[in-house]
Order: C-alpha cells, then sequence, then structure tokens
C-alpha cells in the first residue's frame, strides 16, 4: 500500500524566514513546529521538506551554505523528538531557464521535486498533504489530487486571498495545520 507523505516548505513554515536564509545560527523554529513535525512523525506520514533555493542562482549562498541550514534545522528538530525524512530543493532562479537552457521543471510550483520524492518512499498523492505559506508551496497539491494548507506564518498573509479562491484552507500555522490534517486523514 502506497505511503502518506506532508511535503513541508521550509523558510516561512518550519523557520522563520529573514530572507535567503543560509546562515545555520540563523535557524529559528517557529513556535509549534517541532512539535507539529513530531506528531507527524509519530502518526506514520512521511515528512518531506520540498524548498526553492534561488539564492543560489543568484550568488548569495552556495549549496554547502544550504546543506548547513539544513543539518542545523535537523539538529534543532531532534533536540524535539522530531525528524524529517528527506529534502530537496530546487537551485534555479526563477525568472532564467534551468539546466541546458530549458525551464526549470524542479521549481515550486513545478512537481519534479514531488515525483522524485513520490517514487523513493511510494507515495500516494491522494492521501498526502501540502503545507506552505505561498501559493507555490501548496498549488502542486491541487494539480495532482492532494490536500493542501497555506499557512499564514511568513509570507502567508499576502496569500490567502487567492488560497481561499482556489479552495486552500487558510489556517495560522503549522501546528494548526497539522491538527486539522490529523483530525481529517484517513489511515
Amino acid at each position: 500500500m502506497s505511503k502518506r507523505a506532508v511535503f513541508l516548505d521550509r523558510d516561512g513554515t518550519i523557520v522563520d524566514d529573514p530572507g535567503f536564509l543560509h546562515e545555520p545560527e540563523k535557524v529559528k523554529l517557529l513556535p509549534g513546529a517541532a512539535e507539529a513535525i513530531r506528531r507527524l512523525n509519530d502518526t506514520g506520514y512521511h515528512v518531506i521538506v520540498v524548498s526553492n533555493q534561488s539564492g543560489i542562482a543568484r550568488g548569495l549562498y552556495t549549496v554547502r551554505d544550504y546543506d548547513m541550514v539544513q543539518e542545523r534545522l535537523g539538529a534543532l528538530l531532534t533536540a524535539h523528538g522530531a525528524r524529517i525524512d528527506a529534502a530537496y530543493f530546487c537551485p534555479h532562479h526563477p525568472q532564467f531557464p534551468g539546466p541546458g537552457g530549458a525551464s526549470c521543471e524542479c521549481r515550486k510550483p513545478g512537481l519534479k521535486l514531488f515525483q522524485e520524492a513520490q517514487a523513493a518512499f511510494d507515495i500516494d498523492f491522494s492521501r498526502s498533504w501540502w503545507i506552505g505559506d505561498r501559493l507555490s508551496d501548496v498549488q502542486p497539491a491541487l494539480l495532482v489530487g492532494g490536500n493542501a494548507i497555506l499557512v499564514a506564518t511568513g509570507e502567508g498573509n499576502l496569500h490567502q486571498g487567492q488560497a481561499r479562491a482556489l479552495g486552500v484552507m487558510v489556517v495560522a500555522d503549522l501546528g494548526e495545520a497539522v491538527q486539522h490534517l490529523l483530525t481529517n486523514s484517513t489511515p
């Protein structure tokens, strides 16, 4: 049987978003985020982070900087008994083509990274959830028949109207999103 996953955005959803986060010492969990992720871990969901990281293409930081931020995030979550099962990121600039001059397929709301996770973890998209603070974080759910929740943390307040117009639920934060999905999911 295919498994369930929760696809989380990182910046503005799990951690504070100072803009182009690339310094591990600036990684700060949003209130309740670690507990929410631990609840997902405890109920058998794969927790997968998918993040757009255009700062790499812009030359603002390196892939190693991204990796160091991910390591710090992992350490902070571990201290709270939580974990991320996998993390995927798009390093391309939103206004320029991807590798080989082709359009980038991995930048959210593109599906490439989600499909890679689906193959790696045998995920059933129809039983999975997308949670983030931007429309591009949750639009993939609408494309594949998944469930979407926009959080009002980070950039979420700027996208609430558009999200609601698309039928996407809007909640205060990751903790409230996880409470909703656990209450409204089937095993």
